[in-house]
């Protein structure tokens, strides 16, 4: 194993970032290669992944009220504005 290699716990602290496509390249090489040779964090990031994959699902079936999606791009706008200003 390389020096810098994750532990288990250092790959578990990285598993939500690593599923939302969060982390740098390098980390993200990092928690691949563990994963790769740990069975136990294997198992473990298959459970969230397809958990999170069944959640998106789910949620792509809703169909929110026009006047909420107008009331949350506008939130969206206004912190922009207040983000550029």
């Amino acid at each position: 194993m390389m020096n810098d290699a994750l532990s288990c716990q250092e790959t578990f602290r990285r598993l939500n970032d690593y599923v939302d496509r969060e982390l740098t390249q390098d980390e993200q090489g990092l928690v691949e290669a563990h994963l790769a040779e740990c069975t136990k964090c294997a198992s473990v990031f298959g459970f969230e992944e397809s958990l999170l994959l069944e959640l998106k699902a789910k949620l792509n079936r809703i169909q929110l009220p026009p006047a909420l999606k107008q009331r949350v791009a506008e939130a969206l706008e206004r912190g922009a504005q207040a983000r550029d200003a």
